[in-house]
């Protein structure tokens, strides 16, 4: 093994309540967007439509695309002309949503020892989001854009999570078999499906989100100090 993969949202960057996240997220961006005439509530209902349309991606193009068609069909094609605005949010009022979220010193301290010690390391957050809006949640988390080798982000990416096809795109990109990494993540259902494909995994416990009856005990877990631990005991690469 000498490949970590890591999700973001809940496992670098500490989120304790999605809802709020979610809550403090579109207040922000309804906030943006009103000056334009744009009606909010069927803004957000194009917002969904369009994140259901990612997720369900089966590769025959880009979640960005997916998600624009979409966008479009509900909001009109006009809509597209303010992308620029959706752009300059993420890099300005979406800061309103980090207060829902913080920072994890002990992440910042895995991605160092990993690094020191060869590893390569890929950000495997749900590329639901465009770039500028991962690269800023990269920040909030205490890291940087540089630490990894690959970060999903919805221009990049062709399916979401669970569909083991993202999995497939990741290894396909960093040139890595499953048996060579092992996925981090908080998600039962979108992080630890990775096995299927012969990944390791370790379900990272601080923020779980475990909507399932599945037994959870399957699966190497521990907090962000047993993680640590764990590196600390892997050798150099």
């Amino acid at each position: 093994m000498n490949t970590f993969i890591f999700d973001l949202d809940g496992t670098l960057l500490p989120m304790p309540s999605q809802e709020l996240f979610l809550e403090a997220y579109f207040k922000a961006l309804s906030a943006k967007v009103i000056p334009y005439g744009l009606d909010v509530q069927k803004l957000v209902k194009a917002v969904w439509a369009g994140t259901n349309s990612m997720i369900e991606n089966d590769g025959s193009m880009s979640n960005e695309h997916r998600f624009w068609e979409t966008f479009c069909a509900i909001l009109g094609p006009e809509i597209r002309k303010l992308e620029p605005v959706f752009d300059d949010f993420y890099r300005n009022e979406f800061i309103a949503a980090k207060s829902t979220t913080s920072t994890n010193p002990i992440a910042r301290k895995c991605i160092e020892l990993l690094k020191a010690k060869g590893y390569m390391v890929v950000l495997a957050t749900n590329p639901i989001f465009p770039q500028v809006a991962t690269f800023t949640r990269i920040e909030w988390a205490g890291l940087k854009v540089e630490d990894f080798e690959l970060i999903t982000t919805y221009e990049n990416s062709t399916f979401c999570k669970p569909n083991l096809g993202y999995y497939k795109e990741i290894l396909g990109k960093i040139g890595k078999a499953p048996e060579e990494c092992i996925m981090v993540g908080n998600d039962v259902k979108e992080d630890m499906c990775a096995d299927a494909l012969g990944m390791d995994t370790y379900l990272l416990k601080d923020c779980l989100i475990h909507t399932g009856e599945e037994d959870i005990t399957i699966y190497r877990q521990g907090d962000f100090e047993d993680l640590h631990k764990l590196i600390e005991r892997l050798p150099e690469k």
